[in-house]
């Protein structure tokens, strides 16, 4: 496979690891797949990042709704992703991938503090590098950490993995006549306000021309097939 993109981001939602079944915040199943499909695409020779959101564990803007401060439930939110992002190292390093943690709040014991030189030279070496703790500040997503990171790394696209086989103009589970859209441009995205991602995490995507390939990541092989450049989800650019 000859791949298209050379250097990715890799956005995933934290429910992408529960265990629907059990209601498991992390499932051991769903994280070995998901190891053993990032080892082919690394294989192929791409430069992974990844960005993990919390939800599986504590989602911020829920916890405001039963009376947690919302600075004090991002924070929260925040160090939920550490878990994942945890979670998602061990796996990888059981298939014999090298992995390196690095976080935007200092918890030197556990992670290396993200600096974006390092990261970089991570990468060059043929290392998975997994980005926790969103942006370090409160009132931002995961969704605009993983804009924010693939802008500074200079990634060649933001792969968004979700649950659906990408954006449509409204949501296909309660809408049988829901449409999808092939390609939408950053402006239609954030003028629509299509939920796939939030307008911040957009404007970034927009400002510094990199593309966001939004896919079912259910799919066996289907990063490895958007990470080659087939016709895969909804492209926005």
């Amino acid at each position: 496979m000859k791949a298209k993109y050379k250097r990715i981001v890799l956005k995933l939602s934290g429910e992408a690891l529960r265990d629907s079944g059990s209601g498991d915040s992390l499932c051991p199943a769903i994280l070995n797949k998901l190891a053993v499909e990032l080892k082919g695409v690394h294989a192929a020779g791409v430069q992974i990042c990844l960005v993990v959101g919390g939800g599986n564990i504590f989602r911020g803007l829920s916890g405001a709704k039963s009376g947690v401060d919302r600075t004090t439930g991002d924070y929260m939110g925040m160090l939920a992703t550490v878990i994942n992002s945890l979670a998602l190292m061990n796996a990888l390093e059981k298939e014999g991938v090298a992995v390196r943690v690095q976080t935007a709040i200092p918890m030197e014991r556990i992670a290396e503090p993200f600096i974006l030189r390092r990261a970089v030279r991570h990468l060059e070496k043929g290392r998975i590098v997994i980005f926790a703790a969103g942006t370090g500040n409160p009132y931002f997503s995961t969704d605009t950490a993983a804009a924010l990171r693939a802008s500074e790394v200079n990634a060649d696209c933001i792969l968004k993995a979700t649950k659906v086989d990408g954006i449509y103009d409204k949501d296909p589970k309660a809408f049988p006549d829901a449409v999808k859209y092939k390609t939408v441009s950053y402006l239609e995205a954030i003028e629509k306000r299509l939920a796939v991602m939030d307008s911040t995490a957009f404007s970034m995507c927009m400002d510094n021309r990199i593309p966001i390939i939004v896919f079912n990541m259910n799919g066996d092989g289907n990063i490895l097939r958007a990470v080659a450049g087939e016709e895969i989800g909804t492209l926005v650019s």
